[in-house]
């Protein structure tokens, strides 16, 4: 029997953020265990949807037959509920979670309640609901989701090789977009503290999907004069990203907040020492022994976390063999593939029926 499933994202889903990249990782999954799968990408703007967004999803749902099974990326579905309750009673709504909405930096108290609402009511059109953690999980409790319909999917990580990560002076490598959940503000603050020592930082991420943050960011590097020492790439390809992880010697990712932090496990995957936060999901990605966690949006904490691993040698080695021996127990994108495709489940029109609003 041929599974289909249609999975739908906002905008390009080339794109490479890490929610795209798991939604990537799962639609060849599938596809090698023999599903059937059409990638939509939506035009419009997410999740704050504008007229091109929700004409977009509202003619993408219609199209397909009644029965389907349809994936709908977080992103596109919690801002337009009213689209996705429409068509419960005659599709197979699947809602991918991989963090609330309203857990994104840097919202007014306004904005937050509205993408609140906006996405409990979106929920209650799905007949099942996959996250990519159990902290977004427990998170989605406060949605009053019945734990039943909800199931956690964690990424896969791709094989990586080793690197030697015992350079001196150390080579810090920071992998995120620059947005300002992903904390490269403070990073960058706490580095102006410790021009003393000798140390090189990479940074790799998009400088567009938020230009004004990325702008901020700049010139916060150039304000402290480390434009030698803190390098802002932008968006690197498979090939320059496994090179950057091959050549970095301590993986730091100073997020305020992750419904999973993938990059941390990539990390983890090349046996990098890791200095992250403990921000959301991020407490518990970092296995114990592979690195350090501080409180996110803590300059001090951060300063004093990297002065230790820069200047102490034998620390950071310590970690490193620490990583190495974590990313034994490392699940590769298979078994996350096999396990969102068990997730997915058979369902007959009872299950859309419960799912639908009344």
């Amino acid at each position: 029997m041929t599974h289909h499933l249609d999975f739908i994202v906002p905008g390009d889903p080339e794109q490479r953020t890490g929610g795209y990249l798991y939604d990537a990782h799962i639609v060849a999954e599938l596809r090698r265990l023999g599903w059937t799968v059409d990638v939509h990408g939506l035009p419009g703007r997410f999740p704050e949807a504008d007229a091109s967004a929700r004409e977009a999803l509202a003619h993408t749902l219609s199209a397909l037959p009644a029965g389907r099974r349809v994936v709908i990326d977080g992103l596109a579905l919690g801002g337009l509920p009213e689209v996705a309750i429409r068509h419960a009673h005659r599709l197979a709504l699947v809602a991918l979670v991989h963090h609330p909405l309203a857990d994104e930096r840097g919202l007014s108290t306004v904005r937050r309640r509205c993408l609140l609402a906006s996405e409990r009511a979106a929920l209650t059109a799905a007949w099942r609901v996959i996250t990519t953690s159990a902290h977004s999980a427990r998170r989605l409790a406060d949605f009053g989701l019945d734990g039943g319909r909800v199931r956690v999917v964690e990424p896969g990580v791709t094989p990586s090789p080793l690197a030697a990560a015992d350079g001196e002076p150390p080579r810090l490598l920071c992998v995120g977009t620059l947005t300002p959940r992903k904390g490269q503000d403070v990073l960058v603050r706490a580095l102006d503290r410790l021009q003393g020592l000798r140390w090189h930082c990479d940074c790799i991420g998009s400088l567009t999907r938020d230009a004004d943050f990325a702008a901020t960011v700049a010139g916060l590097i150039g304000a402290a004069g480390l434009e030698h020492r803190i390098r802002l790439h932008g968006e690197c390809d498979d090939a320059q990203l496994h090179a950057a992880y091959a050549g970095a010697d301590l993986f730091v990712l100073p997020s305020h907040y992750e419904g999973y932090g993938m990059v941390v496990t990539e990390a983890i995957a090349a046996g990098l020492p890791v200095l992250t936060t403990n921000g959301g999901a991020l407490a518990e990605t970092l296995p114990a022994g592979a690195g350090l966690a501080v409180p996110p949006d803590d300059v001090d904490a951060l300063a004093e976390a990297l002065r230790t691993l820069i200047h102490d040698r034998s620390r950071r080695l310590a970690l490193r063999d620490g990583a190495r021996k974590a990313r034994a127990a490392l699940r590769d994108w298979a078994h996350a593939g096999a396990q969102f495709a068990a997730a997915l489940g058979a369902r007959g029109q009872s299950a859309m029926t419960r799912a639908a609003p009344r």
